[in-house]
């Protein structure tokens, strides 16, 4: 028997490497790699065992636009159009932000994340050394970005790119690998075209990824033809900003034109449908851009615009929205839609060889879902629709990433829960006395 080893016997298998058939193996996990996937595993090999009987195991869910500590602003402005929530209610708290509140928000949304099964994300936000510090103690994996806003002032843009600049120094790496840094340009029309040309040189100077917001709305599309003489993606690709390192969250509000320039230069996606909706946004070309050989990812957006991190939720949202708004029952089946959540979500971010299928020699990110409850029975014959269309997050049952347990029948292992509510509600009180003496 070997130190640090885990065997998850009798396990129903979905992958998405051989099309989300399911299989029913087990498998042994060695440190952090899965380094066996068999009919039957001894069970004196391991140090650890986990009966997964009555358990799907599929890889850990990869939530591709997040900000994680926005969890703190959950429920603070709904029912508004995204300019008034963002300019009137969220920016103004922004600005009472500090390490200690980003922290503590990124804490809370850790623990939402594993109890429902994403091991890894992909963030965009401030005092990100804060939330990074959170993400190694709560023991997923992360893609960090710091968001740069500089509306074309030049001090305040050199003071972005310190930012996200000492984030890569600081972080990339850490936390055993799990924490990788990429670019953090907020937008196009919130960072200036000399900022968004510096990012792409310096991206490909230190092979960094760049995450960026883009045509989440209809008056973003205006403003840009209006200002620019151009739609974002038009301006983007003749700015020469765009490539396959780049993850683009909402791509809502899409010309032909514009498809066609996305797949030119393999820019991933990051679909994001209930804060899309939730903000009355417009719902994005998913089976589009999917039928033109485009990576599309899932993401949840802030708690704040969501209002929860469930990426199954989010998954079947993104079924049904778009076969609604195409009137066709076929397109984004379950099974494409857990390849959103899972290897597509891998492949955005870069990490397709290290994450997002069950694979020998892959990082040990898996999660085991229930079907022992009331929305799970009977099993349907086909097990990535139960996933989709019947389960949520709260079905999931064990979180592994890195090839470390976060949470075993249904407990969490690495934090207090608790105490994290108690700091997090402290928090938000303190930041709403802040913005009400200005």
């Amino acid at each position: 028997m070997k130190d640090n080893t885990i065997l998850i016997k009798n396990a129903l298998i979905l992958n998405p490497n051989n099309d989300f058939k399911d299989k029913r193996q087990s498998i042994l996990i060695e440190d952090n790699i899965i380094s066996q996937i068999s009919d039957e595993i001894d069970e004196g090999s391991a140090e650890k065992v986990i009966d997964a009987s009555g358990k799907i195991l599929l890889p850990g869910f990869v939530n591709t636009h997040t900000h994680l500590s926005m969890a703190l602003f959950r429920g603070l402005a709904d029912d508004l159009s995204l300019d008034s929530w963002l300019n009137d209610h969220i920016w103004p708290m922004e600005a009472n932000l500090n390490g200690d509140y980003c922290y503590i928000g990124a804490l809370l949304g850790a623990v939402e994340l594993i109890k429902s099964g994403t091991t890894t994300f992909s963030d965009m936000y401030f005092y990100m050394e804060d939330v990074a510090r959170a993400v190694d103690e709560s023991g997923i994996r992360a893609v960090l970005s710091y968001g740069m806003i500089d509306f074309g002032d030049a001090e305040k843009r050199e003071n972005e790119f310190k930012e996200n600049l000492s984030l890569f120094e600081n972080c990339n790496g850490m936390a055993n690998g799990r924490i990788k840094v990429f670019f953090g340009p907020h937008s196009p029309y919130t960072a200036s075209e000399e900022l968004l040309i510096r990012v792409r040189e310096l991206a490909d100077k230190y092979n960094m990824g760049i995450h960026i917001h883009v045509s989440e709305t209809q008056k973003e599309i205006n403003d840009s033809l209006e200002e620019k003489g151009l739609r974002p993606f038009e301006y983007l690709d003749k700015i020469g900003f765009l490539g396959p390192d780049v993850v683009a969250a909402h791509c809502v509000w899409l010309s032909d034109s514009e498809i066609e320039i996305i797949k030119k230069n393999n820019v991933k996606v990051s679909h994001n449908p209930c804060s899309n909706m939730k903000l009355a946004s417009g719902i994005s070309p998913v089976s589009k851009l999917i039928e033109n050989d485009i990576c599309v990812s899932i993401g949840t957006d802030g708690a704040s615009s969501n209002n929860n991190l469930d990426l199954i939720e989010e998954l079947k949202t993104a079924s049904l929205l778009q076969k609604v708004s195409t009137l066709d029952p076929k397109v984004l089946t379950s099974d494409e839609a857990l390849a959103m959540g899972t290897i597509k979500g891998a492949e955005a971010l870069g990490l397709e060889n290290e994450i997002g299928s069950i694979e020998v020699g892959k990082k040990a990110d898996i999660i085991l879902i229930d079907t022992d409850s009331a929305n799970m029975v009977p099993d349907s014959s086909n097990l990535s629709s139960n996933i989709i269309y019947s389960a949520n997050g709260s079905n999931v049952d064990t979180t592994i990433c890195d090839g470390k347990i976060l949470m075993e029948n249904k407990k969490l292992l690495v934090l207090d829960e608790q105490e994290i509510y108690s700091k997090a509600k402290k928090a938000i009180i303190e930041l709403k006395e802040l913005r009400e003496a200005i």
